[in-house]
């Protein structure tokens, strides 16, 4: 039974992905996860605050004493204390590729092309396989309208692009007027390939001490929905690879969006839930069901079930929001 994915031009051992987390700070994890059966392995963001963050550093040394104000520093936390540097990041690609026979693919956030451009070539000579582009912006400019913001991220990411030689992933948020039309654009100037979906990191009240506090929560399956209603939609419609990502912890989960269209599944909470070992679990639970509904690859079953190929296109549409409300049974 072949469980063989094609992602990025790459033939992977699972349609399994390690999405962008914690784990990958840790190479001696990222072997196991390997040896395990991992398709690929997404490291950790760069984030552009990092790469600043470090321009600030450096001029500092070169200006102390001058006219130059130290203080400046002080905007931009302390990345170093619980995040790599851009030189230690460089260093991690290289013993990953050293150490997992893995595609190994390079993250960078941000909003604006900055230093992108420099760390991405950085990351493609460091033997990155491919670069994920993570553009993360909340807009908060009340005069700003949707389709600045689309051409700002379509400019970033065609900058990024035309400068390197290695495939380029686009990680999105669902937030966009027109998804459909936005993802032809990213289509057209280049893209190898849509990460679906991000989570943003949503702040919250503590009503003790009346702070606004950060709030990362692990997914839950619950969460994939909206990736598999859009990987569904755009299945065959687009020239490029999609990646499902967000609520995926169990081969279940995987194998439905595996069916509306992803090449392949990115994964983070089901390890911090269960360990590294349940791996093991995954690609057993996949061969279980493979075998009971007769596939003989992961090849043949991606996409039967998107909306090009169902019987009924419109279960992906408004319509079954409306029969969806009205065959629901309240309990009590």
């Amino acid at each position: 039974m072949n469980i063989k994915a094609k992602y990025l031009g790459y033939e992977l051992q699972s349609p399994f992905v390690l999405s962008a987390s914690p784990i990958s700070q840790d190479i001696d994890k990222l072997v196991k996860l390997s040896d395990l059966g991992i398709g690929a392995i997404v490291l950790h963001s760069l984030f552009e605050e990092q790469l600043i963050d470090e321009e600030l550093e450096l001029e500092y040394h070169l200006t102390h004493g001058t006219e130059s104000f130290s203080e400046a520093q002080s905007f931009f936390p302390n990345y170093d204390d619980y995040r790599m540097a851009p030189e230690e990041y460089l260093e991690l690609i290289q013993k990953a590729k050293q150490r997992t026979n893995v595609p190994i693919i390079g993250s960078l956030n941000g909003t604006s092309i900055g230093g992108w451009i420099d760390y991405a070539i950085k990351m493609e000579e460091a033997g990155a396989d491919a670069i994920e582009l993570n553009i993360y912006n909340i807009p908060t400019d009340f005069g700003l309208h949707a389709d600045e913001i689309e051409d700002a991220y379509v400019h970033i990411f065609q900058q990024v692009k035309s400068k390197l030689h290695i495939p380029v992933a686009a990680k999105l948020s669902p937030y966009f007027t027109n998804f459909a039309n936005f993802a032809k654009r990213l289509d057209y100037v280049g893209a190898n390939s849509l990460v679906l979906f991000n989570r943003f990191y949503q702040p919250d009240i503590n009503v003790d001490t009346l702070e606004v506090e950060p709030k990362v929560t692990l997914s839950n399956s619950s969460d994939n929905r909206i990736a598999l209603r859009w990987i569904a939609i755009m299945k065959g419609r687009i020239n490029l690879d999609l990646a499902a990502t967000g609520g995926i912890l169990t081969a279940k989960d995987a194998i439905k969006m595996l069916l509306a269209g992803a090449n392949v599944t990115m994964m983070f909470a089901a390890f911090a839930r269960n360990g590294l070992d349940y791996m093991k679990t995954l690609i057993a639970d996949l061969h279980q069901w493979m075998e009971e509904k007769e596939y003989s690859s992961v090849e043949e079953f991606i996409g039967v079930m998107s909306q090009k190929n169902v019987p009924n296109p419109s279960a992906y549409e408004r319509a079954q929001y409306m029969k969806a409300l009205n065959e629901y049974k309240l309990n009590f």
